[in-house]
């Protein structure tokens, strides 16, 4: 009789024993599948390290004539155009632009004014636009102060580019002729108004005048890609014979 009880007491802890060295291995086995699907955890001192930001380079209009640097980057970008004071700055779509104590990115005015146009805006999954390399295009920012017309800041940025090379313009070269025609400094001036924008940077608006209430309120802004392949193929000594309808601009084939 006790040497029953003894042999079913040695049954009953190996069964015991059994159970439980299953039971760890279903664990073991059930914990190693986790890991594969959510992959190696981080300590507490990854989880802890800050995500890196990339900050786009910031352009301050205020630093202009102070930051030395800044004015020798600013000088160089206007020299590759040949422009002197016909803008305030050259600024890169992918950087920033500080007026005051306002800061816009140039890709969101960039992205707002194609939004407008019907353009199809791409973004990555962190939300920001997709730009491919080699795709930055520059700016020239013209800030508006008081007293400023667009009619005026068209023909500074006209008569400089003109001056650069070697062609003057008269104060009055963008007046009507004795016919009470348009002349073609005229002409060139009205089709630039369309090839530019004014974009207000405190309301983050795209407006059509330049009326304002507090200065350094507004911007022009040029597509220095885009207005240069229509400067460059003009011969000033053609100007005149410039014709525009309101939308389109040409200069007539030779008779």
């Amino acid at each position: 009789m006790s040497e029953f009880n003894t042999s079913g007491k040695s049954i009953g802890i190996v069964a015991v024993l059994v159970i439980i060295i299953a039971v760890v291995g279903i664990g073991i086995k059930f914990v190693s599948k986790e890991d594969k699907v959510k992959g190696p955890r981080q300590t507490s001192q990854e989880s802890r390290q800050p995500k890196v930001i990339e900050r786009k380079p910031v352009v301050d209009y205020g630093k202009l004539e102070k930051d030395t640097k800044l004015g020798e980057m600013m000088q160089k970008r206007k020299t590759k155009y040949g422009l002197g004071n016909g803008v305030d700055m050259i600024v890169k779509s992918d950087e920033s632009l500080k007026i005051g104590d306002t800061t816009v990115s140039m890709q969101d005015i960039i992205d707002k004014k194609n939004l407008e146009n019907g353009v199809l805006i791409e973004k990555n999954i962190v939300g920001s636009s997709k730009v491919s390399p080699g795709k930055v295009t520059e700016y020239g920012i013209h800030v508006v102060l008081p007293g400023d017309n667009i009619w005026n800041i068209h023909f500074a940025f006209l008569n400089n580019y003109f001056s650069k090379r070697g062609i003057p313009l008269s104060p009055r070269a963008d007046e009507a002729g004795a016919s009470g025609y348009s002349s073609g400094v005229g002409k060139l001036l009205k089709f630039s108004e369309n090839m530019v924008y004014i974009y207000n940077i405190k309301n983050k608006q795209f407006e059509t005048e330049l009326n304002m209430i507090h200065p350094l309120n507004k911007i022009v802004i040029y597509n220095m890609a885009e207005i240069f392949s229509l400067l460059d193929q003009i011969n000033y000594g053609n100007v005149n014979r410039i014709e525009f309808d309101g939308e389109n601009i040409w200069i007539p084939a030779e008779q």
